[in-house]
């Protein structure tokens, strides 16, 4: 074996065990488990047969017929399970109804048929060709159709959540669902680029897939994916109790307080702290001091930018918008502006 095809089936073969080890973690070993992880780890399963079908034909010496049919109807039951994956992600209490499984029909009828054939009528059957065409004409538009269903879904819910402010987890959801449904189109489009089996070699598949798995890998872990699903999106007060407590914070100014806390705030709002903490991190996407220092800044903003104020110096200015010290209004203000108070005055003359 030549040493290209050691390191095309150490790249293939690593995807494709990374993905079992994914798929195990979150039908297995995840502590919450729910509806949406066991959808998404039996897509990664499904996935590594498909790919690996795909591995041992490129590398192997006469694969067996029957597990080449195999894989190709994995990849009937992939579409729906992707689709009710988004489904599960986008809409909070979403349940699998029953009547959802008859989706799973072709390939129940695929994977059935594709145990009858056998390496003689593979070899000799002048149908061979006219079904396995036929066969992997409708699988691919059948994966497409449902990649295109699910795609759907996402742009549908992701435009109904932003007719609102949309907190921290929701965004999540949707910056993880975009790069998960382009990773399923670039794989089907390099499976489709292998039936021009000349122009694009058939490895092609399997690396693909093993680039697209680690990348989404690390956005799972980037944005804590697998933690979330459609309920981040059930309706609750956590808009309202935000907007009450915006409000107050502008109409009173209680960010000039020095000594303002979250304590303070939950007495006010009648909530606890953990709740007005938990607002501010999903509504304001800060944490609560920052939530404050960026009101502050703004205020600082406009008193240095203000040739009037020329007098007033930047601690004196720093000391009124309730900063404790020189020190730590300069880190907050560089924070937000990217320079300093000193020479945003200087700019602003």
């Amino acid at each position: 074996m030549r040493f290209l095809d050691i390191v095309l089936i150490i790249i293939s073969s690593a995807g494709l065990l990374h993905g079992v080890l994914f798929a195990l973690y979150l039908i297995v070993f995840k502590k919450k488990k729910g509806l949406s992880s066991l959808l998404l780890g039996l897509i990664l399963i499904f996935m590594a047969f498909r790919i690996g079908k795909s591995v041992m034909l490129n590398f192997g010496d006469g694969l067996e017929p029957v597990f080449i049919f195999i894989g190709l109807a994995f990849l009937l039951i992939i579409g729906p399970l992707l689709r009710w994956y988004v489904l599960s992600m986008t809409r909070p209490d979403f349940k699998l109804p029953r009547y959802y499984l008859l989706e799973l029909a072709p390939f129940i009828l695929f994977f059935m048929a594709s145990l009858f054939v056998t390496k003689d009528w593979y070899s000799n059957s002048k149908w061979v060709i006219i079904i396995f065409s036929s066969g992997l004409i409708f699988i691919y538009l059948h994966f497409a159709t449902y990649i295109a269903m699910a795609w759907r879904i996402f742009r549908l819910a992701k435009k109904k959540h932003q007719k609102a402010p949309m907190t921290k987890s929701q965004k999540a959801v949707f910056n993880w669902l975009k790069p998960l449904l382009i990773g399923f189109v670039v794989i089907w489009w390099s499976y489709v680029l292998n039936i021009l089996d000349e122009a694009v070699p058939y490895v092609i598949g399997p690396i693909m897939y093993s680039l697209v798995i680690y990348y989404l890998s690390y956005k799972a872990f980037q944005l804590k994916a697998t933690d979330m699903d459609g309920h981040v999106f059930k309706p609750n007060n956590d808009h309202q109790l935000f907007e009450a407590l915006s409000k107050l914070m502008v109409d009173n100014k209680l960010y000039l307080e020095p000594d303002l806390s979250l304590t303070k705030l939950s007495k006010m709002l009648g909530k606890s702290t953990q709740q007005i903490s938990l607002v501010i991190n999903q509504c304001a996407q800060r944490n609560f001091n920052d939530y404050i220092n960026y009101y502050r800044i703004q205020d600082a903003k406009a008193l240095l930018s203000d040739p009037e104020n020329e007098k007033y110096t930047i601690s004196s200015i720093a000391f009124d918008m309730g900063f404790s010290s020189l020190s730590s209004f300069n880190t907050a203000f560089k924070k937000f502006e990217g320079t300093t108070p000193s020479a945003y005055r200087k700019k602003m003359k």
